[in-house]
């Protein structure tokens, strides 16, 4: 039988909070984290909005030196590293530092520090190019930079399975941990790419949202007349370690890592499949990973971009696994207060699930005005619930037809 691997330690930076309970109160009080873009002008742009982390001083996190030779993505993921570790009580030292790990995972990575470095051969040459340019804007630096920071020589990699990065992530550490690989791992995902090329790129592709004009309405899961998600940027954390270390060190558990499923559409670069097959095989392999069957989940914590092709599939993928329960189960999409994280959604919800299992409260989806008859699921509308939640699971899906869903218990 595999260990149990349970969470002891989370941390976030994300467009509605500097840190795990920031983050969680502006979420259940259907906070707003969209606006207007103000790193850069894009007024030209069809989609001119997004979720910006909003006072987040790399200098004062991490000094001005580091922060000028590290990418927005990756000084998101040391920030929240160090929040996760803090509120694990992880005591780090020669004797135990060999058999930690760090599994923090990218959809894009460094894409602010290559667009900038562009201009700079464009405009000065390619003597002016900076020396940490390709540290920089490599996707798995976010891990690398965390474990030098964190001084953990465990197994280290990063995934890169675009908005499925966070989740595969987490995933991942457990099977490592299940394995023997690490007795505890860093895992999660971090994401930093609004910029003037990354924003172009999805407008190109007509994935981003146009209600410039509306922004506090504009990501709008499941609503009947979405049209595209908001870009967003931030990271999440979390200390997984196994059941009897964490009791044996005498750490706070606050989940259960219990079911992990992943599969592949095989369909279409940017498209699910209309039914949602590929996304209805990754959670009923998380559900035979964690014993259960679909009447033992209390939330789905769901994918659900506010884009109308994916909150379709999602829906019918949900319907396909939970047949009759699939009336009654609470599905809410967080994207509605925060946007997209793309690499690091899927660590930032999985963090919303259990602080939702923590809390008794279900985190709702906003700006849920006209239902859509295709999409005929119980969303949480528009405010919290209070609901008993044992278990929980998350849905993150990806470009390329990545697909994953993790389940969470409490402890």
């Amino acid at each position: 039988m595999a260990d149990r691997v349970v969470v002891t330690g989370m941390g976030a930076v994300t467009p509605l909070g500097l840190n795990v309970e920031d983050t969680w109160q502006a979420t259940c009080s259907g906070e707003n984290g969209i606006g207007p873009i103000t790193s850069f002008d894009a007024t030209e742009f069809s989609c001119s909005i997004a979720a910006e982390v909003k006072d987040f001083d790399a200098d004062a996190y991490l000094g001005r030196k580091q922060a000028r030779r590290t990418d927005r993505f990756s000084q998101f993921a040391l920030v929240a590293a160090r929040e996760a570790v803090a509120d694990a009580a992880l005591e780090i030292t020669d004797d135990n530092r060999s058999e930690i790990g760090c599994y923090i995972g990218s959809g894009i990575g460094g894409l602010l520090v290559l667009e900038q470095e562009v201009h700079v051969l464009r405009d000065r040459g390619p003597s002016r190019v900076s020396p940490f340019m390709i540290p920089e804007i490599i996707a798995n630096m976010a891990s690398g930079l965390v474990a030098i920071d964190q001084r953990v020589e465990g197994p280290n990699i990063a995934i890169v399975s675009a908005c499925a990065s966070g989740a595969h992530s987490i995933g991942e550490a457990t099977a490592a941990i299940q394995r023997g690989a690490a007795a505890v791992m860093l895992a999660g995902g971090a994401e930093a790419a609004i910029g003037p090329i990354g924003l172009a790129g999805f407008c190109a592709g007509r994935a981003l949202t146009t209600r410039n004009d509306d922004f506090g309405h504009a990501s709008r899961p499941f609503d009947r007349d979405r049209d595209g998600f908001v870009a967003a940027e931030g990271a999440a954390v979390l200390v997984l370690e196994t059941y009897e270390h964490a009791k044996k060190r005498g750490a706070n558990i606050h989940a259960e890592i219990v079911g992990y499923g992943l599969s592949s559409d095989a369909f279409h670069i940017t498209q699910p499949p209309r039914d949602g097959h590929g996304a209805a095989r990754a959670m009923n392999g998380a559900l035979k990973d964690a014993g259960l069957t679909p009447e033992g989940i209390d939330y789905i914590n769901a994918h659900g971009t506010s884009t109308p092709a994916g909150d379709l599939a999602e829906t019918n993928a949900i319907k396909q696994v939970f047949e009759r329960s699939s009336a009654s189960v609470p599905v809410s999409s967080t994207k509605s207060m925060m946007g997209h994280l793309i690499g690091a959604a899927g660590a930032v919800e999985l963090m919303l699930c259990i602080k939702a299992i923590q809390s008794g409260l279900i985190p709702p989806t906003t700006n849920y005005a006209i239902p859509d008859p295709e999409c005929d699921l119980d969303y949480v509308p528009n405010e919290a619930r209070e609901v008993r939640v044992s278990t929980a699971m998350s849905n993150s899906f990806g470009f390329g037809g990545h697909n994953a869903s993790l389940i969470v218990r409490g402890a």
